[in-house]
């Protein structure tokens, strides 16, 4: 049989909003565990705030943070040599694959775009207090969500009607952008390519596998994309994000960790 390798988005999916929990997903978690099915979180976090719910989780396996700009493989979790050199380096007990833009560049981006009138305000010009106060998150939890590598959030306070411009600006600066609970500035990477690369290298370790995702929000259509049997959950106001249009996509009938938890574990007693 396949293996189930099963990709997670994390706020308004995995965890709760605007209380980022996961406890109403606990009996999936669980199955999960039972079952020894690899989780892959695969989030617009930063490594630092995937940490801290990976130890929540007792998660051991590789996870994708800030909209695909790094994959972190834990040392000699898959055993075997990941080519292109260039983007692989050691970090902090993980091999890094780095598919994301300097976060140097993206402030940069960030800062042209201002002095060209349009009005933003990204993490990096924000306090721990600030971030805490957009987000809900505590104190350090924004400090951990300000420490970014590969991918800025920025709030825009411009009209609706002036986002065509923005987006325009940032694509002929050679970046791209995607939303999630914010608008991202990011350089050439998405979810969906990271999960590809993951996704081969679970298949060279198991010969085969069958691949799930679950999101939310339009940040994860390269991620539902790719795999075997895409996943929404309802957003906190029970809608499904009309913007998601996947062939074969199931529609989880639950709120956030609530949805999560039955579309997971239909899909596992149907994998079994």
């Amino acid at each position: 049989m396949k293996k189930l390798i099963i990709f997670t988005d994390l706020d308004g999916t995995l965890l709760d909003y605007p209380d980022y929990s996961f406890e109403a997903a606990l009996p999936a978690l669980h199955l999960i565990k039972e079952q020894d099915i690899p989780l892959v979180i695969c989030s617009s976090k930063t490594r630092r705030e995937i940490e801290y719910y990976r130890k929540r989780l007792s998660n051991i396996h590789p996870f994708i943070s800030e909209n695909g700009g790094g994959i972190y493989i834990p040392k000699d979790y898959f055993k075997l040599h990941i080519q292109d050199s260039e983007l692989n380096i050691e970090e902090a007990g993980y091999i890094l694959i780095r598919l994301g833009a300097k976060y140097s560049d993206l402030k940069m981006a960030l800062e042209q775009l201002r002095r060209e009138g349009f009005d933003l305000k990204g993490f990096g010009d924000m306090t721990a207090g600030e971030v805490s106060a957009l987000t809900g998150l505590s104190m350090d939890q924004a400090e951990m969500a300000k420490d970014r590598d590969f991918d800025e959030p920025f709030v825009f306070e411009g009209g609706s009607h002036t986002l065509p411009l923005l987006y325009d600006a940032i694509k002929k600066k050679g970046f791209n952008y995607t939303q999630g609970q914010f608008i991202h500035l990011l350089g050439n990477s998405d979810k969906g390519r990271a999960v590809s690369i993951v996704t081969d290298l679970y298949g060279k370790k198991y010969g085969g596998t069958v691949t799930v995702a679950i999101g939310d929000s339009p940040n994860d259509i390269p991620m539902l994309g790719r795999v075997d049997q895409p996943v929404v959950v309802r957003k906190h106001d029970g809608t499904y994000d009309g913007r998601i249009d996947i062939p074969g996509v199931v529609k989880a009938d639950g709120i956030g960790p609530h949805g999560w938890n039955r579309a997971v574990i239909e899909l596992i007693k149907s994998h079994v």
